[in-house]
C-alpha cells in the first residue's frame, strides 16, 4: 500500500521529484502539508482547502487524544471520516508537544508523563501509546515518538535524547500490528541537534529498522536558519534514498527552497495559517503586512495571477477586514497563504522535472527578500 518512486533528480542540486503512494492516494513530492491540529485547518472549509492544491494534511496526536479522544474519532469512522478529508493524512506523535510542555512534564525511558493543558489530568505517553492512538485515528502516516530538546544544547544531552529516540522508534515499529501496517506507514525521526556525528549515527541506526519513511526532527527549536541548513547538509546524505524524507515543522518559503535543494520531500508548518490569521500574506515578492497603512488605499490584489478568493479583492479591502475585526480577513488570508505555498510546491516540482531547479531557487530566493 505504500511505495516511494523517484521520478526525476535535479543535476545541479540534491532536489528530487518523487511520488509516495498511500491508501488514500498518491502524494506528488516535494509537497507541503497544511497543519490541521484538531482535524481542521482553522477557518478553512475542506472544499476550499482542496482548491488550494493541498494533497495531504497533518493532524496532531496529542491534541486529538485529549479532545475529543482517539476512541471517539475511531467510533466516528477514523480521522478521514471524522473531518471529511478523503486524501492522505499524517499524524505527528506528540514528541514536539512533550518538548513544548517542558515545565510540566517528566521524561523517562518508558515515555513522558505530563499534565493535560485542558483539565490538568495526568497523561502518560509512551512509544506504544503514541502508536496505539495513531492506529485508532487511522492516519496514513504515523510518526514515531521522539525526544526533542532545545538548541543549542550540550552534547551529552543531545546524545541521550538521540539514542532514546532510536530506542523509542524500534518500540514503535515493534508495537504496530500486522493489520495496521497494511494501512499505516510509520516514519522514523532523525535527532542529534547540530552535531554531525550524532545525526549520522541516528540516521544510520534508524535506516536499519527499514521503515517506510524518515523525517528530520529537532530543528526550528532555537537555532538559526543557517545552522538548520548545515544540519540538513550533514544529515540528509545518510537517510535512505528510496524512502520519503520529511523536514518536520519547518516552513518559511525560503526554508522550503533550501530543504528541497538538499533533498527533502515533505514539509509542514503553521506559518501560512497562523500568519494569515495575523494579517501577513505571503507573495512571490515577499511578505505583506496588511495592517501597515501603506496598503490602506492599494487597489491591487495580493498577487495578480493568484486564483484564490482573497485575490479577488484589493489589498485595501483586506486590510479593512483586519482593522474592523471581521472574521473574513483571517479566513481569506489563510486560504491565500496555503494557495501560495501549494503553487510554490507545484513550481518546484516543475523546475525539477525541467532540470532547472537551481535557477528557480536563485530567482525565488531573491524575490522573497522583499517585505512591505
Amino acid at each position: 500500500m505504500f511505495d516511494y518512486t523517484l521520478l526525476n533528480r535535479d543535476s545541479q542540486t540534491a532536489a528530487r521529484r518523487g511520488r509516495f503512494t498511500t491508501p488514500h492516494g498518491a502524494v506528488e513530492l516535494p509537497a507541503f502539508m497544511p497543519v490541521g491540529t484538531l482535524g481542521t485547518v482553522k477557518g478553512v472549509p475542506l472544499e476550499l482547502l482542496e482548491r488550494t492544491g493541498s494533497q495531504i494534511i497533518l493532524g496532531n496526536t496529542y491534541h486529538l487524544a485529549l479532545r475529543p479522544g482517539e476512541k471517539v474519532v475511531n467510533k466516528l469512522g477514523g480521522l478521514h471520516k471524522f473531518c471529511g478529508w478523503t486524501k492522505p493524512i499524517l499524524t505527528d506523535s506528540g514528541g514536539f508537544q512533550i518538548f513544548s510542555l517542558a515545565k510540566i512534564r517528566k521524561i523517562t525511558e518508558d515515555g513522558a508523563v505530563f499534565r493535560s493543558h485542558i483539565d490538568g489530568s495526568l497523561v502518560n505517553l509512551s512509544p506504544e501509546r503514541a502508536i496505539e492512538i495513531q492506529q485508532q485515528l487511522g492516519s496514513d502516516i504515523a510518526m514515531v515518538l521522539d525526544h526533542v530538546v532545545a538548541l543549542p544544547n550540550e552534547r551529552n544531552v543531545l546524545e541521550d535524547a538521540m539514542q532514546r529516540s532510536v530506542r523509542w522508534a524500534k518500540r514503535c515499529r515493534d508495537y504496530q500490528s500486522d493489520e495496521s501496517r497494511e494501512q499505516q506507514a510509520i516514519f522514523g525521526i532523525v535527532q542529534g541537534g547540530l552535531d554531525a556525528t550524532l545525526r549520522k549515527s541516528c540516521a544510520e541506526q534508524l535506516a536499519e529498522l527499514d521503515l517506510p519513511g524518515y523525517a528530520v526532527g529537532g530543528l526550528s527549536v532555537g537555532e538559526t536558519p543557517e545552522e538548520m541548513y548545515d544540519a540538513l547538509d550533514f544529515t540528509v546524505p545518510f537517510m535512505p534514498n528510496n524512502k520519503p524524507r520529511y523536514l518536520m515543522g519547518v516552513g518559511r518559503p525560503e526554508d522550503i527552497l533550501n530543504g528541497v535543494e538538499r533533498g527533502i520531500d515533505l514539509f509542514d508548518c503553521v506559518m501560512p495559517s497562523r500568519n494569515g490569521r495575523n494579517a501577513m500574506a505571503f507573495t512571490k515578492q515577499g511578505a505583506l503586512r496588511l495592517r501597515n497603512v501603506i496598503h490602506q488605499c492599494d487597489t491591487r490584489p495580493l498577487e495578480d495571477d493568484c486564483p484564490c478568493p482573497a485575490c479577488k479583492h484589493s489589498r485595501g479591502y483586506l486590510r479593512h477586514l483586519f482593522q474592523s475585526g471581521e472574521m473574513l480577513g483571517p479566513v481569506l488570508l489563510t486560504i491565500h497563504n496555503i494557495t501560495h505555498y501549494q503553487r510554490l510546491m507545484s513550481d518546484i516540482r516543475t523546475s525539477i522535472v525541467q532540470n532547472n531547479f537551481a535557477t528557480f531557487y536563485k530567482e525565488r530566493m531573491e524575490a522573497y527578500a522583499g517585505e512591505t
